[in-house]
C-alpha cells in the first residue's frame, strides 16, 4: 500500500466499512442524544435496540462476507437438534470474488452515470 493514497483507497470496499461503522455509531448517539428529544424510556429503549439489530445484521451478513470471507448460520436436524454451520472463503476465491465486485460496481457507476447525462 502506499502511504501517499488516502486512506479511504487503502479499504477493499469503503462503502461496507461505512455501513460496519454507522449503525454502531447510530445505536450509540441516538442513546446518548435520544434523551435531549424523548421522554419515554420505552421510545429510547426499541430505536436503540432495532438500531443494535440492524448493526448485528451488517455485521453477521454483510460485513463478515465481504470483508473476510465469514459466514455462519443455524441448521435444526431431524433429532431436533441444534447444529451450528460455518464457513470461509479461501485467498483465492475471496481474490476472485472481489475482482468481480469492483469490476461490477465500476459498470454499474459508468451505466448510471452514463443515465444520468441522458
Amino acid at each position: 500500500m502506499d502511504p501517499n493514497q488516502p486512506p479511504v483507497e487503502n479499504y477493499a470496499n469503503p462503502k461496507t466499512c461505512l455501513f460496519h461503522v454507522l449503525f454502531k455509531g447510530a445505536a450509540l448517539a441516538f442513546y446518548i442524544l435520544s434523551a435531549l428529544f424523548f421522554n419515554s424510556f420505552v421510545i429510547i429503549f426499541v430505536v436503540t435496540v432495532l438500531l443494535a439489530a440492524l448493526d448485528f445484521w451488517v455485521v453477521k451478513n454483510v460485513s463478515g462476507r465481504i470483508l473476510v470471507g465469514l459466514r455462519w448460520w443455524n441448521e435444526i436436524n431431524d433429532l431436533g437438534e441444534s447444529v451450528w454451520k460455518f464457513e470461509s472463503l479461501d485467498q483465492e476465491k475471496q481474490f476472485q470474488q472481489f475482482a468481480s465486485q469492483t469490476i461490477a460496481s465500476r459498470f454499474q457507476s459508468t451505466v448510471q452515470s452514463a443515465f444520468t447525462l441522458v
